[in-house]
């Protein structure tokens, strides 16, 4: 039998009575089996961790990331997949639709939930709100909550037709489903690669402007509104959209929104150089978003923070700027760009870990005495450098390779599984 003691770790759980308390932690056979200011380490079975100056939180929770499987699994399988979740501290991610084919009925959902079974991170799918992602007809979505779906998406494709999007929200609303709303006016944004602003003017390429996402987000927001529905925003980008959802949220709405990671910390100004591995969709934006971006998250309005993880094989992204795929590989650097972007680590935790399993309805992993073990110990002042070597995915395409980060996750603990780096 596998025992764990954790030693002098600052525990971080603003529903937990031992919130802000540093405690020994003893977990016996994936169990909390005991929690005090000092337990004994004599028992020569036991693997010690020094904690001290590390924080103990639940798992984190990633509402938004993309594995290859089933179909892409050049960029990514389930095993690299929550390999890499796990070295970011992640013990759940939602899987977006984006692959082939399409999550997009009950036998795909079956399939992941299948594969992804006993892993040390648990996976939980989202399916299409359309079927085959082309926007015109409504998926199976409840057949696919029976099977394990936990929300709706068509992933990196904005649903354009209205009355499909209000159909949709108001079908998942008898079964309290939740609707990801991609906000993206695809004829405004037309074919942008960038933000539309100074800096593509400079550079010479075509925007995609803040208006297609704002235009997208008031239409959505009006459909929730009318159909008395629930509705979330993955990746907004712009400080308009910050201040509608904020807005909306006061006046009732219901309303969520996430952020990715590297949204807050790269800005337009990171393309000077056209390195096509900033090239992301919604695409970077100005200083003054990505202030917006911050101050959404202190206040509430902006409810979790994704990786928005999107792995591509060498040949997508190491090409001319103009024809690189968007996306990054984000999985294991949610937590140095959030550090790095102002964030405190009470504030990670709540974005991370607490925040999003209330908007999906996961139940919150706690510390008390006889249940599974589902935290992890970070130290958010811990050097590291992402390499070929520390990179667990299959794919490398991230502006971050290379460079010495600083926050790395140390333990991580769920489903009776270990990873200790």
């Amino acid at each position: 039998m596998k025992k764990y003691l954790i030693q002098s770790a600052t525990i971080l759980h603003p529903e937990s009575p031992l919130n802000g308390q540093t405690l020994d932690v003893l977990i016996s056979n994936g169990k909390i089996s005991e929690i005090a200011q000092k337990i004994d380490a004599s028992d020569k079975n036991l693997i010690i961790i020094d904690a001290k100056g590390q924080f103990l939180s639940p798992g984190f929770l990633d509402i938004n990331a993309n594995f290859g499987e089933p179909g892409l699994e050049t960029k990514e399988d389930m095993e690299t997949g929550c390999a890499t979740a796990a070295a970011g501290g992640f013990t759940a991610v939602a899987l977006m639709p984006n692959t082939q084919p399409p999550i997009h009925s009950k036998a795909e959902v079956s399939y992941l939930m299948n594969k992804s079974r006993n892993n040390l991170v648990d996976i939980f799918p989202i399916g299409c709100i359309s079927h085959n992602r082309e926007g015109k007809e409504l998926a199976e979505m409840f057949d696919m909550k029976d099977s394990g779906a936990i929300a709706f998406s068509d992933g990196n494709k904005p649903v354009s037709n209205a009355g499909l999007m209000s159909r949709a929200i108001l079908y998942t609303k008898s079964f309290n489903g939740l609707i990801f709303s991609y906000a993206e006016d695809q004829d405004i944004a037309a074919k942008g690669k960038m933000n539309e602003g100074v800096m593509s003017t400079f550079l010479g390429m075509k925007g995609n402007p803040s208006l297609a996402e704002e235009l997208m987000i008031s239409r959505d927001l009006y459909l929730a509104e009318y159909n008395d529905a629930r509705i979330h925003f993955s990746t907004i980008s712009t400080e308009r959209s910050v201040d509608l959802i904020r807005k909306a949220k006061k006046a009732g709405v219901k309303v969520s929104c996430d952020v990715a990671a590297h949204q807050l910390v790269f800005t337009e100004e990171n393309l000077e150089g056209f390195d096509s591995q900033f090239k992301v969709k919604p695409p970077l934006r100005t200083k003054a978003d990505q202030k917006a971006l911050i101050a959404g998250l202190k206040d509430g309005t902006i409810d979790a923070i994704v990786s928005q993880h999107t792995p591509h094989e060498i040949e997508f992204k190491d090409v001319e700027f103009e024809i690189a795929s968007f996306g990054i590989i984000g999985l294991q650097t949610v937590l140095p760009l959030a550090l790095k972007s102002g964030l405190s680590p009470e504030q990670i935790v709540e974005k991370l870990a607490i925040s999003p399993r209330k908007l999906m309805g996961i139940e919150i992993p706690s510390f008390d005495l006889g249940i599974s073990a589902n935290f992890i110990l970070f130290n958010p002042l811990e050097k590291w450098t992402l390499n070929e070597d520390s990179n667990k995915s299959k794919s490398f395409n991230s502006p971050l390779m290379g460079q010495q980060l600083t926050g790395k996750v140390n333990f991580v603990c769920n489903n009776e599984q270990y990873l200790i780096s």
